[in-house]
């Protein structure tokens, strides 16, 4: 692939994941979109559950099989590896969309917050979560996350090296605060229903094996330095301690 067509590429992938990201604050929130997690396709409950697993079960498999190592080596025998990042961010905000576009409403209402002061404090939860989310894309590498600069260096004619392990900004404070405003996002909510809780369970399981499996990979190619960053901060709930013999064992 030429280097006009490689940054190119990783530009289209960086837009279709704005547009994926911008509308999956609509989606969790019921604001902005055409279709969202309470105003979406009508089926019957056992279908409808059936099928949201389905779509969330899609977007998980995608999300965490593409992004392990082992599965990136043989990745990178089929596809250029200045653009395995962008492929990767491609068929994550395909996965999405397909979500977006496929889910089905469970209306049943769980809870509903009446008081206004209650309802103000968890849409600003919700607000402070997606905005927790952005920030700290940029706390690691924003544009290596999403393959900018793979494509950039690419462009330039410079090898791709992994940046350098460092903790700053919130990572000093919880492992995962990309994860955790995630799941402040998507739990903070004045009106949930039996569909928001189905998202929000499944996506909560799945970030809790996602970010086990990350840690993994991290232990094997950072090694004893990120062993000794998970003894001091906690993963995902600040204040929140290992026990310091547990969190030095790699998850296997």
């Amino acid at each position: 692939m030429s280097r006009y067509l490689t940054i190119c590429y990783g530009a289209v992938a960086y837009l279709l994941f704005l547009v994926s990201f911008t509308y999956a604050i609509g989606f969790v929130g019921n604001i902005w979109v055409p279709r969202s997690v309470d105003h979406a396709l009508s089926a019957p409950m056992g279908l409808a559950v059936l099928i949201d697993v389905l779509l969330l079960g899609v977007f998980a498999i995608q999300h965490s099989v593409m992004a392990r190592p082992a599965f990136k080596r043989w990745w990178t025998r089929f596809v250029p590896s200045s653009i395995e990042r962008s492929t990767y961010v491609v068929l994550a905000s395909g996965a999405l969309l397909l979500l977006y576009w496929q889910w089905r409403t469970l209306p049943d209402v769980v809870w509903d917050v009446s008081l206004p002061a209650a309802r103000v404090v968890l849409w600003a939860l919700f607000w402070l979560g997606w905005a927790t989310v952005f920030f700290s894309s940029f706390m690691v590498s924003h544009f290596d996350l999403f393959g900018l600069r793979q494509v950039y260096l690419a462009w330039r004619g410079k090898p791709y090296r992994d940046l350098d392990f460092r903790v700053r900004y919130l990572y000093r404070v919880v492992r995962h605060p990309l994860m955790l405003g995630f799941l402040i996002a998507f739990w903070s909510t004045p009106t949930m229903t039996a569909g928001h809780l189905l998202f929000s369970l499944a996506t909560t399981g799945y970030i809790l094996i996602a970010v086990r499996l990350e840690e993994h990979d991290l232990v094997e190619s950072v090694g004893e330095q990120y062993l000794a960053y998970r003894r001091e901060v906690p993963a995902l709930v600040p204040g929140m301690r290992r026990h310091p013999h547990a969190a030095a064992r790699p998850h296997h």
